[in-house]
């Protein structure tokens, strides 16, 4: 019965040690994939989400500051103009 358990914990052990060695190469591939789809997505321009959000306050701002100036052309062109005084030429002898 000895040399059974010692079979047995001799085979635990070297699943242990392979589960090791999976979880390793694991890792190892996601980092590489990782550093992969980076070197990607940096060859493509593509913009960082603090970018974008940069940029989209930037756009709602701008909407904002447009919307305050065409509410200010369309008061200043329902008033009405004052007429302009006209000089009269001298009246002819």
């Amino acid at each position: 019965m000895q040399s059974r358990n010692r079979i047995f914990d001799d085979m635990s052990q070297l699943m242990t040690n392979a589960m090791g060695v999976a979880q390793g190469a694991k890792d190892e591939a996601e980092t590489a994939m990782m550093s992969m789809i980076d070197r990607w997505l940096a060859d493509r321009d593509f913009v960082s989400r603090d970018e974008f959000d940069a940029v989209r306050e930037m756009a709602a701002k701008a909407r904002e500051e447009n919307a305050a100036l065409l509410a200010r052309i369309e008061a200043l062109e329902t008033t009405p103009k004052p007429k302009p005084k006209t000089k009269r030429p001298p009246a002819k002898k």
